[in-house]
C-alpha cells in the first residue's frame, strides 16, 4: 500500500457500559479481540504497546454540556515513557451523547504507543477516568507512521487508495492495483465510508463521506478523528477538501 507521507514521517511521541465507573476493554490489535474488560478507577491496568483500548465514562460538566471537541480539552493526557522521550498513548477517535442525567457519555479509543505509564485525568475534579502501566508488545511498533487511506466502494468492499505522487484531493488520488482515479468510482452525491489508519495498534477510524461536486463533506460530525494528531488532521482535511 502506498501511504500518505506528507509531514507525517515524525517520530511517535508524545467495548463498554454506562454508569459511573469507567468502562474499559482492551482489544489486540492482530485480532481485534476483547481481552480484559471493566477495569475501575484507582486500579491500574496493564496492556501490551500496539494494542488498542476504548475508555467510556459519563462526564459532570455540569449545566453546559460541552462538544465532543471542547470535553477532549478538558482532558488531561499523562505520559511517563520509560526511555523519557515522547508519549506512550493517543486518542484515535472520540464520540458521546448527553445522558438523562444531564452527563456526558464519552468513548475515547486510545492506542498504546510505547512502553511506559499513561493516565487520562479529568481537569475539572481531578478524577483519574483512566490509568494504565504499557508493556513492550510482542511485535515491533514502528517510530514512524503513515497515513493509510481506504474508500468503500459502495457495495462493502474497500479500496485501498494509492498516495503515491501526492494526489491535491481524495478525488484525484488512484485506486491501488486498479489505477483509476477514486473519482471515477464515487459517484456525486453519494455517502461512503472512508477508513484511515495512523496508529500503532492499526486501528481503523472510520467516517461516513459524502461527495459533494468535486470536493467531500463529512456526511456526520461524530466521530472526532485523531485530536491528539493535528499534523494528521491537516493532512485529511487537505486531501478530502473539508
Amino acid at each position: 500500500m502506498a501511504d500518505f507521507k506528507n509531514k507525517l514521517s515524525h517520530a511517535v511521541r508524545v467495548r463498554w457500559k454506562r454508569g459511573s465507573r469507567a468502562g474499559i476493554s482492551i482489544i489486540a490489535a492482530a485480532a481485534g479481540v476483547a481481552i480484559a474488560t471493566n477495569t475501575s478507577p484507582g486500579q491500574l491496568d496493564t496492556m501490551r504497546a500496539g494494542e488498542a483500548v476504548m475508555v467510556t465514562e459519563e462526564l459532570n460538566f455540569g449545566a453546559k454540556i460541552p462538544t465532543i471537541p471542547e470535553a477532549l480539552n478538558q482532558i488531561e493526557r499523562r505520559y511517563v515513557t520509560y526511555d523519557g522521550k515522547g508519549r506512550t498513548f493517543a486518542i484515535l477517535d472520540a464520540f458521546g451523547e448527553q445522558t438523562a442525567d444531564h452527563k456526558l457519555h464519552i468513548s475515547m479509543h486510545v492506542s498504546a504507543e510505547k512502553p511506559g505509564m499513561a493516565s487520562l485525568v479529568f481537569r475539572r475534579t481531578g478524577d483519574v477516568i483512566w490509568s494504565c502501566r504499557i508493556v513492550p508488545g510482542s511485535r515491533k511498533v514502528p517510530a514512524t507512521m503513515n497515513l493509510g487511506i481506504f474508500v468503500d466502494d459502495g457495495k462493502g468492499k474497500s479500496l485501498v487508495v494509492d498516495g503515491s505522487g501526492n494526489p491535491r484531493s481524495i478525488l484525484q488520488a488512484k485506486i491501488q492495483d486498479i489505477g483509476r482515479p477514486v473519482r471515477d468510482l464515487w459517484p456525486k452525491g453519494a455517502v461512503r465510508e472512508v477508513t484511515f489508519i495512523y496508529s500503532a495498534c492499526g486501528c481503523p477510524v472510520k467516517v461516513m463521506v459524502k461527495r459533494v461536486g468535486e470536493r467531500t463533506a463529512r456526511a456526520k460530525a461524530s466521530p472526532v478523528i485523531f485530536p491528539d494528531d493535528p499534523a494528521v488532521v491537516s493532512l485529511i482535511n487537505r486531501l478530502m477538501m473539508w
